[in-house]
């Protein structure tokens, strides 16, 4: 399979995780090979996601085409599955300038920087042409000075995981079927009130009791990314998966300042160009990855069902007008740009 193929190589995971070690007793930032000013500088980059996720798939191209761009100069350390701290505390460490690069779901950059807040509404984008529009134009323009005035940090790029769907233990085939179903959602005022303007009884609950509570029948569906089901397992007790589409995540990319600070003038061109040429790349293995996915659910026994996601948009923007969502006015005119700028197909 395609994607299986986009994880074979086994370079930086084996120089992963000796530098995981290696921090976990000397913890620091990015450091010179050795004395000698022609070595490399070697920076640490992690993601909480394993080796065989699209996000990691598109943070080793930033890692390769890094590298390449700057002839072995810089290299980058890809650090999975969280051994560097979970998203909000490997915020933490980048902002302190103890971790060079960090990676975090924008819901998590909320804590900093409320304003983001506007892109974990529902039914925001329609498209992922707008969505990558957003933060390759004007949104991502104030995520980048809100990061550096707030954070201390210089975003970089934004790996996704793009738009969430849902899975359940029962099939929901019509709006009206979410009447009563308890799913687990994020614990995001705008997800939640998505789902209870749906019918349905969203609770909040960490991400590693979501199996068990599925089983145990605690609750009756989750939402997340399509591939998320195949590689949890939730295929296991969610038989049916509904294209809700409801809302879409982004991955901010984070260089502490320190670091930036120690890439010379005459590379920093070409390191942003390869961390934006991997985050590219990383788009297109999210969609073949979900499309692989679908494929395999499919094999497994799972239905998908495709629903009216107009009327579900039209029941959250009801309860947001009604429980009185507002947004920081300069954030709200940049996505209204990019909604202006890139109409969805009914639209247009």
């Amino acid at each position: 399979m395609r994607v299986q193929r986009l994880f074979r190589q086994a370079r930086i995971p084996l120089l992963c995780s000796a530098l995981a070690l290696g921090s976990a007793i000397f913890p620091g930032c990015a450091k010179s090979a050795g004395p000698d000013p022609d070595k490399p500088l070697v920076f640490r980059m992690g993601i909480v996601d394993g080796e065989t996720s699209p996000v990691y798939a598109g943070a080793r191209d930033i890692a390769e085409n890094v590298e390449r761009n700057t002839d072995g100069k810089i290299k980058i350390v890809v650090v999975t599955g969280g051994a560097l701290g979970d998203e909000r505390g490997s915020v933490e460490l980048c902002s302190q300038g103890d971790l060079d690069i960090a990676s975090a779901a924008n819901s998590v950059l909320t804590n900093w920087i409320p304003e983001m807040s506007i892109l974990d509404q529902a039914y925001l984008w329609e498209t992922e042409e707008q969505a990558h529009a957003a933060v390759d134009g004007p949104v991502g323009e104030l995520i980048e000075q809100a990061a550096e005035e707030k954070l201390g940090v210089h975003v970089i790029g934004y790996l996704e995981s793009g738009f969430r769907d849902t899975f359940t233990t029962t099939p929901v085939t019509t709006p009206e079927e979410f009447a009563g179903i308890k799913i687990r959602t994020m614990q995001n005022p705008y997800h939640m009130a998505a789902f209870e303007s749906f019918g349905a009884m969203p609770t909040a609950m960490a991400y590693n009791e979501v199996f068990t509570a599925l089983q145990q029948g605690t609750i009756d569906a989750a939402e997340n990314a399509v591939s998320n089901c195949l590689s949890n397992g939730y295929y296991e007790v969610t038989k049916d998966v509904v294209f809700t589409k409801h809302a879409f995540t982004y991955i901010p990319v984070m260089m502490s300042d320190k670091s930036w600070n120690m890439i010379p003038e005459d590379l920093r061109k070409p390191f942003e160009e390869g961390v934006r040429e991997g985050c590219i790349a990383q788009r297109q293995y999210l969609k073949e990855t979900n499309e692989e996915a679908i494929e395999e659910l499919k094999k497994k026994g799972v239905t998908f069902h495709d629903i009216d996601t107009s009327v579900l948009k039209e029941k959250y923007q009801a309860a947001a007008k009604a429980k009185g969502f507002t947004f920081d006015p300069e954030w709200q005119a940049a996505v209204d740009e990019v909604l202006r700028e890139h109409p969805a197909p009914s639209e247009e």
